[in-house]
């Protein structure tokens, strides 16, 4: 398998990441109703969630913030053939970013380590787009 192809291995996993999202979201917001902490038609739109589903909901938002960036130059850095292995590299780390942002929102939600976690990920994202400006600059 070559870098070009490669590069939609980090994309598959945090596509992998934002459903594991999702599949723990309904299952606090069904513990929540179970618990009676909330009732089904409070999810209808939700403007008061209990604070372990709407950690959750608020992280999801978050997966469809950055990371489309990143989706955006993978497909680039593929399409282009200027998937390098550095840029791997640095695509897994920002997945890596993600997991644990994501582990850490939804846990003990700790807002120092989430911001370095956040910021490590946005370098990333940074690095892989300087990564494919300078490989369509210089070809």
């Amino acid at each position: 398998m070559n870098g070009n192809t490669a590069i939609f291995w980090p994309m598959i996993g945090q596509t992998a990441l934002i459903f594991s999202i999702y599949f723990l979201m309904a299952r606090r917001r069904f513990g929540a109703v179970r618990a009676g902490a909330a009732k089904p038609h409070d999810y209808k739109i939700p403007t008061i969630e209990p604070t372990p589903s709407a950690t959750v909901a608020r992280n999801l938002i978050n997966q469809f913030e950055l990371p489309m960036l990143f989706y955006i130059v993978c497909i680039l850095l593929n399409i282009t053939a200027g998937a390098t292995y550095l840029a791997l590299a640095v695509a897994w780390l920002f997945v890596a970013s993600r997991c644990f942002h994501a582990f850490v929102h939804v846990t003990s939600n700790r807002l120092m380590v989430r911001q370095r976690l956040f910021l490590l990920g946005f370098v990333c994202v940074v690095v892989l787009w300087v990564l494919f400006a300078i490989h369509i600059a210089f070809p």
